[in-house]
């Protein structure tokens, strides 16, 4: 067991440890959900001292209550930063949320780690397999291609199976799943821990599996020295195994496997010295690529407290008290309270990512702080390599770059999930109505994964979101963080019209009533048009039937009478509309009347052809488990798709692409996650407007 320290020795030790990048470890935590992620972080927090029991108190202030932690954490599902010291080194624990709606949090904290614990329990393979929220997870640190080790937890429980979640682990990270340790049992509860770096006389299977561990380390590492000590046969120091963890993780082929009993508190020491001895340092880790605001390559960046100032917003929230507090990464110099900023959130357009608008800003930073524990602790100041809080910073977005103004600096933004849930959404009342926008502005800026659409065709507000739990969340934060409510309406799929077939109008626009009068007559001659092809204006009027200034107005009233459409109040679309003849009055004509003949013209026109109601399609791609393709093309088949092909990819999953017409994808994310047992994604792109069904029309509600 490490040393027990007090909670105010823990902070001030993390203070000292906070000022140097090479005594600075950032580790990001990602586990299923009831996975015993948030009881390993609070366990870790108690054996570090962070935390101090139920009723401890020092100098009259009460420390934080675990139980309290551990409800704040559950209730937040939203990236959250943990330190701890160990060893004289800074830990900051990036504890993510499982829920795969939340895998927006799980990237942002990618960008601020330079390794990953991913957190298994001990029955989470019972019949061989992983569930797809704990495959999803291991994918995701693949792709985000930093150092990961796993910790199996729950070993206590009546089907815990460590053998058999190895197994399981291997199929999707690889065959260098292997453990460090072995539990020690007494009956069926774990005692401790034997760790099989160690050389000496062991079991036959205990020796096979630190054969199996050095062989990898050695291959790993690329460690000439231990290589040559290896192939001499000569028996390796446990101290200088240990030491080549952290070279053998960064190729990401090799991921040592830690069993960890949280609530008995075995393995914790244990895993912290893994941290501290075997995971990369700040400096060791490859920044992402900086820019400059005009979109130019800069020179690489390192973790040195006096270099340039670089720094990225990972998460935003509001606090009641302070107002908008800021969450960083520090990739290179040191960030100072009231230090000038300039704020850039410009990656996202110029290297084709989904994002937020560009934006950019000059302000100055508010106080920088700590997280410990529920508390926020004063900071002098946030060196490269490290992670804190800093208020006040108005302007700042997830995902935007803090740099000196002097030498603004832009960052390769982070891959986020496109949001594929679409939610309706208006104002209960009008008092809601004066702060929905303000509180959709915070909130998109908080949450770069939600994206916020005002459709101009149908006038909803919509809210994309990853999923319910995603939209559940983002209604809590309007009604509970910005006091607005809403209610939901059905989403509104913007359609189209155009004519069946060519047909003619007429149009006559004639009034008298005393002065002035108004006269217009027009024909016309209408055709449809190839889908997509837009309008075409054509004059055929001959021997000046329509005078030349009022050719015009008659196209401005057709366009006009488009845009009001002649069934259901959606746009005419794809057509040639022919002005062949008309009538004007030397006195009573006008621009007026004839842009009024030139609508009624078409209006007849439309009526005589008849009016197709064309619906958007879109392309999608839905990428499946190779045993959920056939549900999923039959499925796509009933939404009146139409099957375009299947691609295979990795990990045996299938790509299947279709056209679907958008109003059966409403709800399509939500029906996906549950047909695939939460593995099936999909994107999609508009691709072009095709005739609705007639015995479908009927149900499409009139646009006003």
């Amino acid at each position: 067991m490490a040393e027990r320290r007090t909670p105010r020795q823990a902070r001030d030790q993390q203070e000292l440890a906070a000022r140097d990048p090479a005594r600075i470890r950032n580790v990001v935590l990602v586990g299923p959900p009831g996975g015993g992620k948030t009881t390993l972080v609070e366990a870790l927090l108690l054996h570090a001292g962070v935390l101090g029991r139920v009723g401890t108190v020092e100098d009259g202030t009460t420390v934080s209550d675990h139980e309290e932690f551990e409800k704040a954490h559950q209730r937040s599902a939203a990236l959250s930063v943990v330190p701890l010291v160990h060893r004289g080194t800074k830990v900051n624990l990036l504890d993510t949320p499982g829920y795969a709606d939340f895998v927006g949090e799980v990237r942002a904290g990618f960008r601020a780690a330079d390794a990953a614990l991913l957190v298994v329990p001990a029955d989470a393979a019972p019949e061989g397999a992983l569930d797809e929220p704990t495959r999803q997870l291991a994918r995701e640190c693949l792709v985000a291609e930093v150092p990961t080790a796993v910790v199996v937890t729950k070993l206590d429980h009546a089907r815990a199976d460590l053998d058999g979640v190895v197994a399981a682990l291997r199929d999707v990270l690889g065959e260098r799943v292997l453990p460090l340790f072995e539990p020690l049992r007494d009956g069926g509860r774990v005692t401790g821990l034997r760790h099989l770096l160690a050389p000496g006389s062991a079991t036959p299977e205990v020796a096979a599996a630190h054969d199996r561990l050095v062989e990898a380390l050695v291959e790993e590492a690329e460690d000439d020295a231990l290589l040559d000590s290896y192939l001499g046969g000569e028996e390796i120091a446990e101290e200088a195994l240990v030491a080549d963890v952290d070279a053998a993780m960064q190729h990401g082929a090799f991921h040592p496997l830690l069993p960890v009993c949280a609530t008995t508190g075995v393995g914790l020491a244990e895993l912290l010295d893994l941290v501290v001895a075997g995971f990369p340092a700040p400096a060791e880790r490859r920044s992402p690529e900086v820019f400059t605001p005009a979109g130019a390559a800069a020179p690489p960046l390192v973790a040195d407290p006096d270099g340039p100032l670089v720094a990225e917003v990972v998460r935003t929230s509001s606090d009641p008290y302070v107002g908008r507090v800021s969450v960083v990464r520090v990739f290179s110099g040191t960030l100072r309270p009231d230090q000038p900023l300039h704020v850039a959130g410009r990656g996202w357009s110029f290297l084709g990512e989904h994002g937020h608008a560009d934006h950019d800003a000059d302000e100055r930073a508010g106080a920088l702080t700590h997280p410990f524990g529920g508390q926020l602790l004063p900071a002098t100041a946030l060196v490269a390599g490290d992670v804190g809080c800093v208020s006040r910073l108005t302007t700042a977005e997830t995902g935007d770059t803090l740099s000196a103004p002097e030498e603004p600096r832009v960052l390769r933004p982070w891959s986020l999930p496109d949001p594929q849930l679409p939610l309706a959404v208006e104002a209960a009342t009008r008092s809601d109505e004066d702060r929905l926008s303000g509180a959709l502005t915070r909130l998109a800026a908080e949450d770069p994964s939600l994206r916020v659409e005002r459709n101009p065709e149908t006038h909803q507000v919509v809210l994309w979101v990853l999923g319910e739990a995603h939209a559940e969340l983002a209604l809590d934060r309007l009604a509970v963080r910005y006091g607005v409510r809403v209610v939901q309406r059905d989403l509104q799929v913007p359609l189209r019209e155009t004519l069946a077939g060519p047909a003619r109008g007429h149009g006559r626009h004639v009034k008298q009533s005393g002065g002035h009068g108004q006269y217009a007559v027009c024909d016309v001659e209408v055709e449809p048009l190839p889908a997509g092809a837009g309008f075409e204006f054509v004059d055929r009027v001959v021997g000046g039937a329509v005078p030349r200034q009022f050719i015009g107005s008659v196209e401005k009233g057709v366009r006009a009478q488009m845009a009001r459409g002649a069934r259901l109040g959606y746009p005419l679309v794809d057509l040639r509309v022919t002005l062949v003849d008309g009538k004007a009055h030397s006195v009573d004509s006008s621009d007026a009347a004839f842009q009024a003949a030139g609508a009624l013209a078409l209006r007849e026109a439309a009526e005589a052809a008849g009016v197709v109601v064309l619906e958007p399609y879109d392309k999608v791609a839905v990428l499946v488990q190779d045993t959920a393709v056939g549900e999923t093309m039959s499925d796509l088949s009933a939404r009146r798709g139409r099957l375009l092909g299947t691609d295979q990819v990795a990990d045996g999953r299938t790509l299947v692409l279709a056209h679907v017409p958008q109003v059966e994808l409403v709800r399509y994310a939500v029906h996906l996650r549950a047909a695939t047992h939460g593995a099936g994604t999909f994107t999609r792109e508009f691709a072009h407007h095709e005739p609705m069904p007639e015995e479908l029309v009927g149900s499409v509600a009139r646009r006003d």
